[in-house]
C-alpha cells in the first residue's frame, strides 16, 4: 500500500485499491461491532445532527460553540434546574445576577448570530421559586 497517490491514477481507483489491499491483509477483521448494523443508519439526518453528535462524542460543551443569543437563551431555560441545586439564597442571587450581567453585556455588543431576544431574569422571582422549589 502506498502512502501517496501515484500520478495518473484517479483518486477513487487509488482509494479502492488501498481498501482491497487492506481487506486482503486482514486489516478489517475482528473490528468492534463487526457484523452488527450501524446504529441509526436508516434514520434520516440533517447536517447539523452530525455536527452535534461529533461534538458530544468529543465531550465538547454545546453551549460553548453556540452564538451568544442562543447560549444565553439556553442558560435561562436551564436556570430553574441550576437554582434548585443551590443551598442558599445568596448563591441563588449571585447566580442570577451573574447571568443578568452577562445578558446585559451581550445586549450592548454588536449582534453575532441570530437576533438577541434574551431578557434579564427577575432575581426576586428566581429566589421565590427557589424557596418554594
Amino acid at each position: 500500500m502506498t502512502t501517496r497517490k501515484p500520478p495518473g491514477v484517479r483518486f477513487p481507483d487509488w482509494i479502492e485499491a488501498q481498501i482491497q489491499a487492506a481487506q486482503r491483509a486482514g486489516a478489517f477483521t475482528d473490528l468492534p461491532g463487526a457484523g452488527k448494523p450501524i446504529p441509526g443508519i436508516d434514520r434520516p439526518q440533517d447536517e447539523m445532527e452530525w455536527i452535534v453528535k461529533r461534538l458530544r462524542c468529543e465531550n465538547i460543551d454545546l453551549a460553548s460553540v453556540l452564538p451568544p443569543a442562543l447560549a444565553l437563551a439556553k442558560e435561562v431555560e436551564l436556570l430553574p434546574e441550576r437554582v434548585q441545586k443551590l443551598t442558599s439564597e445568596a448563591q441563588v442571587r449571585d447566580l442570577v445576577e451573574d447571568l443578568n450581567e452577562r445578558i446585559r453585556y451581550a445586549q450592548r455588543q454588536p449582534q453575532d448570530g441570530p437576533p438577541f431576544r434574551v431578557r434579564t431574569v427577575n432575581v426576586d422571582a428566581a429566589v421565590e421559586r427557589w424557596r418554594v422549589g
